[in-house]
């Protein structure tokens, strides 16, 4: 049985170890490339088309909160294992299960505090400069891009409990590539005469996560209206947190039935 406070502890260690580390000061980064862009970009920030530093801003967030992402969610784990430090954190009254949805939250929260951050200054940036921008439809791809970071975390969390961080680092990121050409790998097989590869492809796309269902970021310049229906919207939600829950799962079993 799952212990909330147990996991909301290590939630917070988790949570105060990352924020130690400085990871904020990408929020800084951020504001820098963002206020070059807004005035190395005159024609954008003049007109009233404003799509290339939308387009821009929700790009740079994106990356900004993956590299943050995979970097910390790989060693979650690995780094307790690799130091033996993990010893003591099996030894104390919570199970491993609970380290691994703990972790995770923990993490989620951080990347969730530097995308609230990143959104506050992006969205100030433009209004100081009076550009013109969807908020709600930003907004939203903004919230979807989140779910995928929780899902991204997932992953580099189920690498990290039996690989090498450099291992995990790179599956991690080669998992993030595939996961948004899926679909377009999946079509260009269907164009191939090899039954071989078509099977191989069209199985790659059954288990990797379809990271392009969580992608609103070219919708949502476009207006609310440019979005996907409700509907589609609420499967897609369902089908990330679904993935992230699977995900979870199967790192917790794992982590469960290692030996140290």
């Amino acid at each position: 049985m799952l212990n909330l406070p147990r996991i909301t502890v290590v939630a917070r260690n988790v949570f105060l170890e990352v924020i130690r580390d400085r990871i904020l000061y990408l929020a800084g980064v951020f504001a820098v490339v963002m206020v070059l862009a807004s005035v190395l970009l005159p024609e954008v920030a003049a007109g009233t088309d404003n799509k290339i530093l939308l387009d821009l801003g929700l790009a740079a967030i994106n990356l900004f909160t993956l590299v943050v992402a995979v970097f910390v969610g790989t060693g979650l784990v690995n780094k307790e294992i690799e130091k033996k430090t993990v010893l003591v954190l099996i030894a104390k009254p919570v199970s491993r299960f609970e380290i691994i949805l703990g972790k995770h939250l923990g993490l989620s929260a951080v990347i969730g505090l530097l995308m609230l951050v990143q959104t506050g200054i992006f969205i100030l940036i433009l209004s100081v400069r009076q550009l013109e921008f969807p908020a709600g439809s930003m907004l939203v791809a903004i919230a979807f891009m989140y779910l995928e970071m929780l899902l991204i975390i997932a992953v580099t969390m189920l690498f990290g409990v039996f690989t090498s961080s450099l291992l995990a680092t790179l599956l991690s990121f080669g998992t993030y590539l595939v996961g948004h050409l899926s679909t377009d790998l999946l079509k260009l097989s269907q164009l191939s005469e090899s039954e071989g590869l078509q099977r191989a492809i069209e199985g790659m796309y059954l288990v990797l996560p379809d990271l392009e269902r969580l992608n609103l970021k070219n919708d949502a310049v476009y207006g609310a209206a440019a979005l996907p229906g409700t509907g589609t919207l609420a499967m897609n939600v369902l089908y990330g947190v679904i993935y992230t829950a699977l995900l979870l799962v199967i790192a917790g079993n794992i982590f469960t039935r290692r030996q140290f």
